[in-house]
Formats: C-alpha cells, structure tokens, sequence
C-alpha cells in the first residue's frame, strides 16, 4: 500500500513550500538524510475521509533544535475541527 502512497510525512521549509529534505518511509531508509540543529520542517500526517476519496492534510512545522524537535506551529493541530481524537 505504501508504494502507492506518493505524500512526503516531512519537508523542508524555507523559501519555498515544499523543499529539500523530502522525508518519507519509502525512501528514507535507502537514502538517509543528516539531520541538524536549525533545520526547519513541516511534518505532514494524511488523514483519510470515511468517503473514499476526501482526506485532510495536516501539518507541524518544527524546527530541530540541539535538544530536539520543537514545534513552532502558531496553531494547535488537536485543536482543528478535522483532527482525529486519536
């Protein structure tokens, strides 16, 4: 299922909306990406409609930081209408 799956779970932000690093299961592990502090990502979760055919696309920009991922999202994705409780 995932080989069909063409959306990235993270990308790099910066002057463009989508930009280098993409990260995604199906080519991470056979092409790894240096991750490093100041590094600025929008991490995508694919939320799928009970329709078939809608589905919702949701991101967090985060920025790594020495000490880890920090969100830097202006507004909580749990907060959104559309956000799954789970």
């Amino acid at each position: 299922e995932m080989d069909a799956f063409g959306l990235n779970f993270c990308h790099g932000l910066g002057l463009g909306l989508h930009e280098r690093p993409l990260i995604s299961r199906l080519t991470s592990l056979r092409e790894p990406i240096e991750l490093k502090a100041g590094m600025v990502f929008a991490v995508e979760t694919y939320c799928p409609a009970t329709d078939g055919v809608s589905a919702a696309r949701i991101e967090e920009e985060v920025i790594l930081t020495p000490r880890g991922a920090k969100i830097i999202s202006l507004y909580p994705a749990e907060e959104l209408p559309i956000a799954n409780p789970y």
